[in-house]
């Protein structure tokens, strides 16, 4: 039997509350702030919780201002919003659905309305859904997975990318399972191939325009995204089949982001980072 590494939990509602998960995830950087993203501004999305509130507050520690983009969780994008303040940072909040263009092409007009402009771009929306059979997945399931997972990557993309300047960086959220599958997870792990091949195919687009562009594949992590998902045993036994026995937290890929937003990272475009709990994938 599989070692429990969280305690058995489960919500029943996408996307998933971080509020109401034990214990709550780690999303608080480690290390102080050294300017690396200084007189910037991002644009997160999934920005209210999980990996995406991990980000806005380690970019934020590194001088960012933030436009956090999010569903309906109005409560976490709060949460998140004092975070960065406290960082002694700006945050937007933007409450809406990344399927939908209009609403993509707002939310950029309205972070650059806000603070003048746009350098780093952090696609990290999602949502999943178990299916047992490929048979079992329907038309309205598949349409909505790809247009929040890869049509709202493309869609923030195209409006973004009028704002961008040379040295600017898109970042898109991957995942393992776009190299390795996942059963249960077919149209996800779909999609999470396609923002894989989207990242390598717009990095070279852009190349011209030195604008980067790059991509973080996380194993499994402790987000609420996890017990909105499965069931309270799988919930319970989450990360413990990864070489380091148990899952991340979103503090450890956030930084992955980062590295890929600002310049310490000037020479990869068109790559993966695989904060994964020492899975290998992709060799």
């Amino acid at each position: 039997m599989t070692d429990q590494v969280n305690p058995p939990q489960q919500q029943h509602r996408q996307p998933g509350r971080e509020t109401e998960m034990h214990p709550n995830p780690d999303y608080m950087p480690k290390f102080p702030g050294n300017g690396r993203l200084a007189g910037k501004v991002a644009v997160i999305t999934g920005g209210d919780s999980g990996i995406g509130r991990a980000c806005a507050v380690l970019f934020a520690r590194e001088g960012a201002d933030l436009a956090l983009v999010y569903l309906e969780e109005d409560e976490d994008a709060r949460i998140t919003e004092a975070a960065v303040r406290a960082e002694g940072q700006q945050a937007l909040l933007l409450r809406g659905d990344v399927s939908d263009q209009q609403f993509c092409d707002d939310a950029v007009k309205k972070t650059v309305a806000r603070f003048g402009r746009l350098d780093v771009l952090v696609n990290n929306a999602a949502e999943q859904h178990p299916r047992e059979e490929v048979t079992d997945i329907t038309p309205e399931q598949l349409q909505k997975t790809f247009a929040t997972n890869i049509f709202g990557y493309v869609y923030l993309t195209q409006a973004a990318l009028p704002h961008l300047k040379k040295s600017a960086a898109i970042v898109n959220t991957a995942s393992v399972t776009a190299y390795r599958g996942s059963p249960a997870l077919l149209d996800y792990s779909a999609t999470k191939g396609a923002i894989v091949s989207f990242t390598r195919a717009l990095s070279g687009n852009l190349a011209d325009r030195g604008i980067r562009v790059n991509a973080v594949a996380p194993g499994p992590i402790w987000t609420p995204l996890i017990p909105a998902t499965f069931d309270a045993d799988k919930v319970a036994a989450f990360g413990a089949d990864q070489p380091m026995k148990r899952p991340g937290q979103p503090n450890e890929v956030a930084t992955c982001h980062l590295f890929l937003a600002c310049d310490e990272s000037s020479y990869l475009s068109g790559q993966v980072l695989h904060p994964n709990g020492g899975e290998i994938v992709g060799g």
